[in-house]
């Protein structure tokens, strides 16, 4: 038995029929074709998967997609205005904060509701640059107290 799956993912709207046991993950990737969300754990503890849903970061492999019905998603693919990287992204890239990229997606994600994100796995930069990172976008966009 299929379900009818609406919500909005990076500002469109979009409806699909999905068989209710799948992951939004999969979804994302399979049936949007959003590549930069990440599989990595299926277990929910890498953050790989990582997208804002409702504004808040959640890992999509532990998330029914029934349960985003109505809901506002964004992925990575989501971030970038008008050609121009979102400043988190800008940030990363200028502190060298990548490098394979496969957990990025996530973190930069996490990265924009959260402090210092801690629920993300990088396996290759150790966390110094995205730290540092995360905190220059904070200085250079975001008023000071």
């Amino acid at each position: 038995m299929k379900l009818r799956l609406s919500m909005r993912v990076n500002g469109n709207a979009v409806e699909l029929e999905i068989e209710p046991h799948r992951t939004l993950l999969e979804v994302l990737r399979n049936d949007l074709g959003l590549a930069g969300v990440r599989e990595g754990c299926s277990t929910g503890d890498c953050g790989a998967c990582t997208v804002l849903v409702n504004g808040k970061p959640l890992v999509s492999c532990l998330m029914l997609a029934p349960d985003a019905e109505g809901a506002s998603i964004v992925t990575i693919e989501g971030l970038a205005k008008d050609g121009k990287l979102d400043p988190m992204q800008e940030a990363f890239v200028a502190k060298g904060a990548i490098q394979c990229g496969f957990c990025t997606p996530g973190m930069i994600l996490a990265a924009k509701t959260e402090d210092i994100p801690e629920g993300n796995l990088c396996r290759c930069t150790g966390y110094t640059k995205i730290q540092e990172a995360i905190r220059e976008e904070r200085r250079t966009t975001r008023p000071q107290a």
